[in-house]
């Protein structure tokens, strides 16, 4: 058995393991649009809002599961939450009517992936002090490569035996890998370190905490900052696939587009999480909106779809890079001690987002033939993401 400090690691693994597992799930939803249009005529508004009711519950319940991860741990959260991800997937091999798709997105699906960032971050944040932002990315890294792998895996699954198959056997598969990651997360939690201590070895004092409306600004400006990115990084995902075949892809092509944002996104986690270990959170964010911006510009100006590739991959890097970011700069900010509760607000403040403009860019779609309006509005929220982004305090000054 492993000095009890090593243990530690077995929640790195416990978080890797359940990022990997949910995100793949919900990257490879998109795979499924065009044979959801094909075998039940159904617009791509209507699975769009599937998705956005599945977003935003999700947000709501993530500041639920964020307290009570902060009070109680994550081994029973965990393993209710991962149960109720696999479910959501693996019934939807009966389904037969749109009522029943909103019904598992809004249900099963959002309180499994309530506890997927609000939990496994939380953990990184309170166990690893100055390597906060390292030891985030890695667990980051389990949705990277999830993006990678899933999307071709589904494809081809629905392809050789169906899509009924498909989301049955993703179902069940997801839910022995949420309970594994559940276990592995709560050993790890037993072995973290006292964080109510400021000096603590492994748990590095938050910089210039804030207090009092100083606090309560900071606050609202993180939840701003998170609505203003969180909108992109819903709905692209969601829609290059579609948006792929438009451009006279295949679907196996369009599923490979998704593969090379999770690719772009392995690089984007260590990149932002470095510079959030040696230049603040606030640096951070300010390159994730850079490279946010010029990823949208991009699809705004390509027509050939072999330029896909390339945008997906800048897109990739700060799509990782801002889901990496965010939970250290909640700490660097406002400290461990509620740190889950805290981070749960800023990541329902970006479900709001992440909840209507996926419907939106559908919306748009249905009514317009195109994707160009939507990303160009996209591009402005993006824009004054970064200008709230400049507004942040260095961290001596909070």
């Amino acid at each position: 058995m492993p000095r009890t400090a090593d243990r530690r690691y077995y929640g790195v693994a416990g978080g890797f393991l359940t990022q990997f597992t949910a995100v793949s799930c919900l990257f490879s939803y998109g795979v499924f649009f065009t044979t959801f249009e094909n075998e039940f005529g159904w617009s791509r508004t209507v699975l769009s809002a599937s998705f956005s009711l599945g977003i935003f519950m999700m947000g709501v319940l993530a500041m639920v599961a964020g307290a009570l991860n902060d009070r109680h741990g994550p081994r029973l959260l965990m393993s209710v939450t991962g149960t109720a991800l696999g479910l959501g997937f693996g019934l939807m091999a009966w389904m037969e009517h749109v009522w029943q798709l909103l019904a598992l997105f809004g249900v099963f699906v959002a309180m499994g992936m309530s506890t997927h960032d609000v939990v496994t971050l939380s953990f990184i944040a309170r166990a690893f002090g100055k390597r906060r932002g390292l030891f985030t990315a890695i667990v980051k890294t389990g949705t990277a490569i999830g993006q990678v792998i899933a999307p071709p895996l589904v494809a081809a699954s629905i392809i050789a035996y169906g899509w009924r198959s498909t989301t049955l056997g993703l179902g069940a598969l997801a839910t022995v890998l949420l309970l594994l990651g559940a276990y592995w997360l709560a050993v790890g939690t037993h072995a973290m370190p006292d964080t109510s201590s400021r000096h603590t070895e492994h748990s590095a004092p938050a910089v210039g905490r804030a207090t009092g409306v100083a606090r309560t600004r900071l606050l609202w400006t993180l939840c701003l900052i998170q609505f203003s990115f969180f909108a992109t990084l819903m709905s692209v995902p969601l829609h290059i696939a579609p948006h792929s075949v438009d451009l006279g892809m295949t679907q196996a092509q369009a599923a490979t587009v998704l593969s090379v944002i999770g690719a772009g996104s392995i690089g984007g986690r260590f990149l932002l999480g470095y510079l959030a270990d040696k230049h603040g959170g606030r640096f951070a964010l300010l390159s994730g909106f850079a490279l946010l911006i010029s990823a949208l510009l991009g699809l705004l100006m390509i027509e050939q779809a072999v330029w896909l590739y390339g945008v997906a991959c800048i897109y990739g890097v700060a799509h990782g890079g801002f889901f990496t970011a965010v939970s250290p700069t909640v700490a660097e900010y406002f400290g461990l001690e509620a740190h889950g509760a805290v981070f749960g607000r800023v990541v329902f403040s970006g479900t709001v987002a992440g909840a209507i403009a996926p419907m939106l860019v559908g919306v748009a779609y249905d009514n317009l033939g195109s994707y160009a309006p939507a990303f160009a509005s996209l591009a402005i929220l993006a824009s004054a993401g970064i200008v709230l982004c400049w507004s942040l305090p260095r961290p001596e000054q909070s």
